[in-house]
């Protein structure tokens, strides 16, 4: 076997010796990857595709500059306009740094024809490298190339590596802090997606225009473009993740708070465990949306492993809701205005005003059978120029609304509460059993849908080496799709 790797140190005094570090193994990983990338060609598999991604991301963190110089050298042609354009985005190597011998691989490499899907895996290498190393406008760079190159590709095996280019593609932007110029582009390429029948890459391009718009608080038209996209079964649960929470922001800031509610805490379950952060921002709208449902959520929701922390100032802002403290919210406010400003929850937290108001005011109804609208205002902490009109017509509001069960006395200034029924009299619990039957049936009907089938179980019997082999297969892609899920966020 030949020798890989050679170090060349400065004075060239050091005779070249076999180096057993990462960088051999993470050359010979990719030279792997690249050879499951031209089966999945040729034979048309895209899971083989979808498996060489998934590798990929976890050498992410190995990537040098002279590996990928290398692989470049493996996989392109040297002396072709694809290497040509490649390697413009590659850093100069010093003389200290390793360099990879791939005499034999290029003269392998010439007889290949090249194939469009290892020239775009090249591309997603380098953009993985280049925002790892904090390019950004090399990045920037390199993907708008990228992009390019793969508006001319149209091969359903290389959908699952697009889809990462896409995203990619607005993240780089988006470091850069110039994300609406590319949002045109993003339409164009979400056409051809649909077009082309590229699911998984409309799934992702709708989610980065969702993500685009949002960025610049343009909820009317994310929801005008979420509602006319095509509608489809979901390929990735990353992106149905993403998915829901960018229509629960949607439709939290579009005052509809139970679908809000409902599609951010399917994100936060649906998301693996390794994808903190997103998980973290599901839990902080979460709250708010079942904050201004008139909701108390459970203290547990806080106290989640490693989400302490982010979560404590939407924990002391539930804590000053729950009891219904006008003046404690208000030092919350602004203690943790920052933060809130920062998560883009502050609009939601002015909102959250009338609802403490009610919540205090539902207090003192429920411990007063009668008090006056003067101590009303004074529990409430109403600082204004004249708090008892205003503690009048927020009680007469609230019964109006149903909030409280009392009566208004105007001459004497008083608030007469109404003796409280027994509320299984009532509707009420018919209508929490009913709401919890039917969130276990859709979890069971989902989980049905999810089930993976083996083809033509029911037509023939397996014998006990095919059951081992299968077993196997199946622990494998369980294996992968674990990795995927801990990988994509």
């Amino acid at each position: 076997m030949t020798q890989d790797v050679e170090m060349k140190e400065k004075d060239h005094t050091t005779p070249s010796h076999s180096v057993t570090t990462v960088v051999p193994s993470t050359f010979q990983n990719l030279k792997e990857i690249a050879s499951l990338i031209e089966t999945g060609s040729y034979t048309k598999e895209v899971r083989r595709i979808g498996r060489a991604v998934r590798l990929t991301i976890s050498l992410r963190r190995k990537l040098t500059a002279s590996v990928l110089s290398a692989f470049l050298d493996f996989a392109l042609v040297p002396g072709s306009e694809a290497h040509a354009r490649l390697s413009v985005y590659l850093p100069k190597q010093d003389d200290h740094e390793m360099e990879i011998d791939t005499a034999t691989s290029v003269s392998q490499a010439s007889g290949k024809h090249l194939l469009p899907e290892l020239e775009i895996y090249c591309y997603l290498l380098l953009l993985l490298f280049l925002i790892d190393q904090k390019k950004y406008n090399e990045a920037k760079a390199c993907s708008s190339a990228s992009i390019a190159r793969l508006k001319n590709v149209n091969r359903r095996t290389v959908d699952v590596i697009a889809s990462r280019l896409y995203f990619y593609y607005s993240y780089s932007y988006e470091l850069t802090g110039e994300l609406a110029e590319i949002r045109g582009n993003l339409l164009a390429l979400h056409r051809i997606a649909t077009l082309r029948h590229d699911e998984l890459g409309q799934e992702t391009l709708l989610n980065l225009l969702l993500r685009n718009y949002l960025h610049y608080n343009l909820y009317d038209q994310a929801e005008k473009l979420r509602s006319k996209a095509p509608r489809f079964e979901a390929h990735s649960n990353q992106q149905f993740c993403r998915y829901l929470f960018y229509l629960g922001k949607i439709r939290t800031i579009q005052l509809e708070y139970t679908d809000a509610k409902e599609s951010l805490l399917q994100a936060a379950r649906k998301a693996p465990l390794a994808a903190r952060g997103f998980r973290i921002q599901c839990n902080k709208w979460a709250v708010l949306v079942r904050l201004l449902l008139g909701e108390i959520p459970e203290r547990t929701i806080f106290m989640q492993k490693g989400m302490e922390n982010a979560l404590k100032p939407y924990f002391e802002l539930t804590n000053a809701v729950r009891i219904g403290d006008l003046e404690l919210f208000r030092n919350v406010a602004e203690k943790f205005a920052d933060t809130f400003n920062a998560d883009r929850t502050h609009n939601l937290i002015v909102r959250l005003r009338h609802n403490v108001i009610r919540t205090g005011l539902r207090n003192i109804n429920i411990s007063y059978s009668r008090i006056s609208l003067a101590d009303v205002a004074k529990k409430l902490r109403l600082n204004s120029q004249n708090p008892i009109a205003d503690a009048e017509s927020i009680v007469s509001k609230a019964i109006h609304d149903g909030a409280i069960d009392a009566t208004l006395d105007h001459t004497n200034g008083w608030m007469v509460s109404k003796e409280t029924g027994d509320i299984y009299s009532t509707n009420e619990p018919q209508i929490a059993f009913n709401s919890r039957i039917a969130f276990c049936l859709n979890m069971h009907n989902e989980a049905v849908r999810a089930l993976r089938y083996p083809p033509n179980t029911h037509k023939e019997k397996e014998s006990a080496e095919k059951r081992r082999e299968r077993h196997q297969q199946e622990q494998e892609l369980a294996k992968h799709i674990a990795e995927e899920d801990d990988d994509d966020f």
